[in-house]
């Protein structure tokens, strides 16, 4: 009997540059996204995202993130990039995540407890996922004291007991780079991984050779996982 075989996707995150696009492109990324929060290193206005987004060739998706925007800002981002993914990554609630009317992924800050914040709750993940259950997928990242995994891993054992009652496709983010994202695949079994800090050679730079590393090892880890259940 034929069964479709789960290639795992690949998200690379904070582009700022033409030439980076060109070669995340390259490496084999699926989607690219842009940071529209001002508080980031690497936070491009709505207009460079939209000249950024341009280069695009079709089947590569871009993804717009977006942490505590106003609807004026979401509305720019729209305007900028109208065929966008939104990714939330703030305290934004289930209402402010549906009232643009657009597919959104939603960011879990994953504290040591395997807790989720969400403003000034700490939620249980099952809980989380139930409130944002019109997601695209959830999006597993570190929590930090600021908005974004700050390139750090979080204890990826938390999500054992979870990982197949949670409904939503997951996104393992959160310190990732070629050197562990097989590890990463082979015990959360992602539906995507998402990059950023790791494929860097400097904050807002990508450094082509690690992006090619990093999808070449996502691959590698796909193959990995077809031969065991062969």
């Amino acid at each position: 009997m034929w069964t479709m075989r789960h290639r795992t996707r690949i998200k690379i995150c904070g582009l700022t540059r033409e030439a980076d696009i060109d070669a995340a492109v390259e490496a084999g990324a699926d989607a690219l996204g842009f940071v529209l929060w001002p508080g980031s290193a690497r936070h491009v206005s709505a207009d460079r995202a939209g000249m950024l987004a341009r280069r695009l060739p079709p089947f590569v998706a871009p993804v717009l993130l977006f942490v505590n925007a106003s609807p004026d800002e979401l509305q720019a981002g729209l305007a900028a990039v109208p065929g966008a993914l939104l990714q939330f990554h703030g305290d934004e609630t289930p209402a402010q995540c549906r009232a643009a009317g657009r597919p959104y992924l939603r960011a879990a800050r994953m504290g040591p407890d395997g807790g989720v914040s969400q403003g000034a709750e700490n939620l249980d993940l099952l809980d989380f996922a139930s409130r944002f259950g019109d997601a695209q997928a959830l999006l597993l990242d570190a929590h930090s004291p600021g908005y974004g995994g700050a390139g750090k891993v979080f204890d990826w054992s938390l999500l054992q007991g979870h990982r197949a009652s949670v409904r939503l496709p997951l996104v393992l983010s959160g310190g990732l780079n070629p050197a562990n994202v097989i590890e990463g695949i082979a015990r959360v079994r992602p539906w995507a991984v998402d990059v950023s800090s790791g494929v860097e050679a400097s904050k807002g730079v990508k450094d082509a050779s690690l992006m090619r590393r990093f999808c070449q090892a996502v691959r590698q880890a796909d193959e990995a996982d077809e031969a065991a259940g062969a």
